[in-house]
């Protein structure tokens, strides 16, 4: 089993998001896309995800995952300390996804935009679809 983590691939906190992520996921559970790729555009149309949603993107199992509840799910496969944060989805969604939708709506303002997606160093390629 495996998780598949789509992103925004021009987000800076994004790009970051993920390199956190990798470095934190030894058993390499996660593989990922940006969601400009072709690969990602073709997880969008498979799993009939909507072209307006504006978060990262969890796909487990063949369930989608958005906003707070998608990377709440992220921490639980991650080493050390961050698997408590699943915790938090005893949180009602509406006050989760609340915070997230804030952050998220700011986050170009607040970390900037690249203009091309990241290119993956040699290491990292095969996570990447």
């Amino acid at each position: 089993m495996s998780g598949i983590l789509l992103f925004d691939g021009v987000c800076n906190f994004c790009d970051s998001s993920v390199q956190f992520i990798m470095k934190r996921d030894k058993a390499a559970y996660f593989q990922f896309a940006s969601i400009q790729s072709e690969a990602g555009q073709a997880l969008f149309a498979k799993y009939k995800i909507p072209t307006e949603v504006d978060s990262v993107i969890l796909i487990e199992d063949g369930r989608v995952y958005t906003e707070s509840t998608a990377a709440l799910k992220i921490c639980r496969h991650l080493d050390g300390a961050w698997q408590l944060f699943y915790a938090l989805l005893v949180v009602p969604p509406f006050i989760r996804n609340l915070f997230y939708r804030l952050f998220a709506k700011n986050r170009y303002r607040l970390f900037g935009q690249k203009e091309a997606c990241m290119l993956p160093t040699a290491e990292q390629r095969n996570r990447f679809l």
